[in-house]
């Protein structure tokens, strides 16, 4: 391929609304342009990348016995009904109606279609195990999209579905699958990725795993402890807290607090901290409105994942409270509240006392509130973030850490819930129906792009691993009109193609400015330059992309020593994939 016919345009500047590096580069080095709100076009060299990628995950999923299939994008909505997640699930399903008035959706996953696929093919239980995958374009009607490739509507997903007749043989098939992507991550150039244990959230089920590549870029929080190796996404992570109560218990006492509504203004009011209090934050059922008051220490926050789990429907924060609701905003309290709201408490405060919350008048708070004296038939559950330097639920250890991640890959045990529900039966050794039990894998191929590109990064450019580089050499002649430079770089084209050797040739009559800024955008691995003053003396210059490696080579042995090179770095790569199982 030559540079002078690529379709794409490379930028000096960053256009404008890039969030990130990788949304950055990839935009100013001509891998993606925007069609509309979370929806890209790819140009060759990012479906190149991804090409490469698929080629792997393919590789690592067929060696564990998947076997690939191919779902529609369009599905009747009667298959989602079926298994009750077309009403369950938000706006962020289309749906739409066909002409002849059917409803439809757009695939945002796949389970329904995997069931629908081989229940009438899985009836005996000689058939099982089998896993069945694909790489398929989805689309989810993201309202928060952004980081470029990162957070999109429409996007390249591969999903698998495995089907099991006992727990047994889905853990193991978990554990194989949770090995091939390691195998996958380390293979692409991303061996920091971490499992971390998450929320199954619509998938449903009774375990999952969330990979997570580690950066500030990322939209996650990471729950980690060093001490033991503990790790979870925050949306699962357990909030246990220590009692910071000191002291004999206090009388309740009603204190005059004019114009006091924040825990911050509370805290200076009174010369305390934010773990002496307890506030309410209040939220709104969605589909009726109801209002739900959560309580939790001042020092906490809310996890909203946590509490739409804990009241199974989904809610929203109460911007504004109605007059007839019987709460007095910056003043809400757990004590006289009306019988008919909704109150939650957070376990934090389980044996705390002589805290300070809300009076529910105007102006007014209470000191000496104990939950366990004054609120004694009071349900406690966990709905609050975990926090930095909290408990560690595995070891016990103040060591919590918190840090951003992106999510690269996910693992569910989804149990029966979709074969219950679509009524997928098979038949046991001793004649009995009963339902199989699920797993379901995704790693999106867009997302994991630019990961690697915002993991393996320099001012000048993406700095692509070997195996997913768009391509691993990029040839450049400087000096294309210089007839002996042009049969120098001609010749080296002609005996790398002919091994086999995907070759990027920049043989554009251009400053040497302009061919290394656009051969750092995109970002062969390795960089030949053939020139008037290395040809003096029979050699070609050769350059990582890394800034690792600068050499100069015999024009006779420069293919040979190029080829030794790339082997080289594959195998480096490869290696660094663990052993599957």
């Amino acid at each position: 391929m030559k540079v002078a016919q690529l379709v794409s345009k490379r930028f000096k500047e960053t256009p404008a609304d890039c969030q990130i590096i990788s949304q950055a580069l990839m935009m100013r080095g001509g891998y993606m342009k925007p069609v509309g709100t979370g929806i890209y076009s790819l140009f060759p060299a990012a479906q190149r990348i991804m090409r490469k990628i698929e080629a792997i995950i393919r590789e690592e999923m067929d060696a564990i016995d998947g076997q690939e299939v191919l779902f529609p994008v369009t599905m009747p909505a009667a298959l989602w009904r079926e298994s009750g997640r077309y009403d369950a699930i938000g706006s962020e399903l289309l749906r739409f109606t066909d002409r002849s008035g059917n409803d439809m959706v757009l695939g945002m996953t796949h389970e329904e279609a995997s069931v629908q696929l081989v229940r009438d093919w899985a009836e005996s239980y000689a058939q099982y195990p089998f896993m069945i995958y694909q790489i398929q374009t989805k689309f989810r009607d993201e309202p928060r999209t952004r980081g470029g490739l990162i957070r999109v509507r429409e996007f390249t997903m591969k999903d698998a579905y495995s089907f099991h007749t006992s727990q047994e043989d889905l853990e193991h098939t978990y554990q194989r699958c949770f090995r091939a992507y390691e195998r996958i991550f380390a293979r692409v150039g991303l061996p920091q990725v971490i499992a971390v244990a998450s929320d199954s959230g619509m998938m449903g089920g009774s375990a999952s795993h969330e990979f997570m590549l580690p950066t500030e870029a990322g939209e996650d929080t990471l729950v980690l402890c060093p001490d033991c190796g503990y790790r979870a996404n925050m949306e699962a992570a357990p909030c246990i807290t220590s009692s910071a109560s000191k002291g004999d218990p206090s009388p309740l006492q009603s204190v005059h607090t004019p114009g006091i509504k924040t825990i911050e203004a509370l805290c200076e009011f009174l010369n305390i901290q934010p773990i002496q209090t307890c506030k309410a934050v209040v939220y709104q059922v969605n589909e009726t409105d109801e209002y739900i008051v959560v309580f939790l220490r001042g020092d906490l926050e809310v996890n909203e994942t946590k509490l739409r789990n804990h009241l199974g429907c989904e809610i929203h924060p109460a911007l504004d409270l109605d007059e007839s609701s019987g709460l007095t905003a910056g003043f809400i309290g757990p004590l006289g509240l009306p019988r008919q709201l909704r109150m939650v408490f957070d376990q934090s405060l389980q044996g705390e006392y002589n805290l300070v919350c809300g009076g529910n008048q105007p102006d007014t708070h209470t000191t000496g509130f104990n939950p366990s004296r004054d609120l004694p038939a009071a349900q406690y559950a966990d709905v609050a973030k975990a926090c930095e330097g909290g408990l560690c639920p595995c070891c016990g250890h103040p060591s919590l850490t918190l840090t951003r991640g992106i999510e690269v890959g996910n693992i569910f045990q989804l149990g029966d819930k979709y074969t219950k529900s679509m009524d997928m039966r098979y038949t046991d050794p001793e004649g009995r129906q009963r339902f199989p039990l699920m797993g379901c894998y995704g790693i999106g191929i867009g997302r994991l792009a630019a990961s690697i590109c915002e993991a393996s990064h320099d001012e000048y450019g993406p700095i692509w691993p070997i195996s997913v580089a768009p391509w691993p050499v990029e040839l450049c002649a400087l000096r294309s009109d210089h007839p002996e430079v042009r049969e120098a770089a001609d010749g080296l084209y002609r005996d790398l193609t002919s091994r086999g050797i995907d070759v990027l040739y920049d043989d554009r009559q251009v400053s040497a400015g302009v061919m290394f800024s656009d051969a750092d955008l995109l970002a062969a691995p390795l960089r030949v330059i053939i020139s008037p003053k290395g040809l003096k003396n029979g050699s070609a210059e050769l350059t990582s992309r890394d800034k690792q490696l600068k050499a100069y080579l015999p024009l006779q042995d420069a293919a040979d020593r190029i080829q030794d090179l790339l082997r080289q770095a594959m195998d480096s790569l490869e290696a660094q994939a663990p052993a599957r199982i």
